[in-house]
């Protein structure tokens, strides 16, 4: 083991009960999703998309931040662009390259959707911020 002792019983409830915790707020989300009628997958190309700020982005750099292969990314791209969720415009430095936007119909859906989790975040902060103590 890396930390060079034996882990306790209390360190193994930890992790079980931190990865519990970590799986209720991915169903959580996942439902969330569904509620916008958007796949998980499709949600995170949202707010890969929106998180990026102002860096420029490509299917190569979803497919990364999705840890997926660019074809798989590609397919997801062209479905929401068919929802009317992105859009696609020539990169100012390469022309073979398409950059992605979000709409502003996904802009909505977004923000109402990361409302819903940061409260969400919130609430489960003191059992995460426990759960990391006893295992740290």
């Amino acid at each position: 083991m890396p930390s060079g002792h034996e882990l306790t019983d209390a360190e193994y409830a930890a992790l079980a009960d931190f990865r519990r915790t970590l799986r209720q707020f991915q169903a959580f989300s996942e439902e969330r999703a569904a509620d916008f009628g958007l796949t998980p997958q499709q949600h995170q190309v949202l707010l890969t998309i929106r998180g990026a700020a102002s860096r420029p982005v490509s299917i190569g750099y979803v497919a990364e931040r999705l840890f997926v292969k660019p074809h798989s990314a590609s397919g997801l791209i062209v479905r929401l662009e068919t929802l009317g969720l992105i859009a696609r415009r020539p990169s100012p430095h390469d022309g073979r390259q398409a950059l992605l936007e979000l709409t502003p119909k996904a802009r909505e859906i977004l923000e109402r959707l990361s409302a819903v989790h940061r409260d969400e975040i919130v609430r489960m902060r003191p059992t995460l911020k426990q759960l990391l103590d006893t295992i740290a």
